[in-house]
């Protein structure tokens, strides 16, 4: 292959490139505000400046395309908090708890159209697409499984720390429907939350 071919391939692979990364992130806020049943890819490709079919070269399916947008929403919120923790090993069990909701909100609320379309949309996309997620979703369990974990301490029950999960993150992931930033402020709200959490001797 020539260089000319080569640089030419290369333009190419980073055009098809760019235009996926905008029909993921066009894809990510039409799911967010409109739900995974009304986001037309008819309405999507016009964004994009395509034609509707050009969208399968991208995506075989609108399954498919929901299902990448989702995982990225967790992935994104999944790396946010890793990396807070990774940096913050000094903590208490305690404070890096109250670190990964304040991370987790944080990136939630600023950050993602991506892990807001994953919030609203999870309980209506098909069930090939929720299984699709299944492996990412426990990913991103399980970080909380083990600092939850920490926190409660070598005697806590599995079911004690899914409900601690379950409460945690419920609350936080609701306050996509209620959240004002002109009114609510992120540190008052961990705060809140974090009051309720007792120090431990583990």
């Amino acid at each position: 292959m020539t260089g000319t071919a080569k640089a030419t391939r290369a333009r190419t692979k980073g055009k098809a490139a760019d235009a996926r990364r905008e029909i993921l992130k066009v894809a990510a806020r039409m799911m967010r505000e409109n739900g995974y049943a009304d986001m037309s890819l008819r309405d999507l490709a016009a964004e994009v400046g395509m034609k509707a079919g050009s969208l399968y070269y991208h995506f075989p399916s609108k399954e498919d395309l929901a299902t990448e947008v989702m995982r990225l929403g967790v992935e994104m919120v999944e790396e946010a908090v890793t990396d807070a923790l990774e940096q913050s090993r000094k903590l208490s069990p305690r404070d890096r708890l109250v670190l990964a909701m304040r991370v987790h909100l944080k990136t939630l609320l600023s950050e993602s159209d991506f892990s807001s379309a994953h919030i609203r949309c999870y309980p209506f996309v098909p069930e090939t697409v929720r299984a699709e997620l299944k492996t990412v979703r426990r990913a991103y369990d399980q970080v909380w499984n083990n600092i939850i974990a920490a926190y409660l301490g070598t005697d806590a029950e599995p079911q004690e720390i899914r409900h601690l999960r379950y409460t945690l993150i419920g609350a936080m992931n609701w306050s996509l429907e209620w959240f004002n930033a002109e009114k609510d402020d992120v540190e008052a709200y961990i705060a809140s939350i974090a009051a309720l959490l007792p120090v431990r001797k583990n």
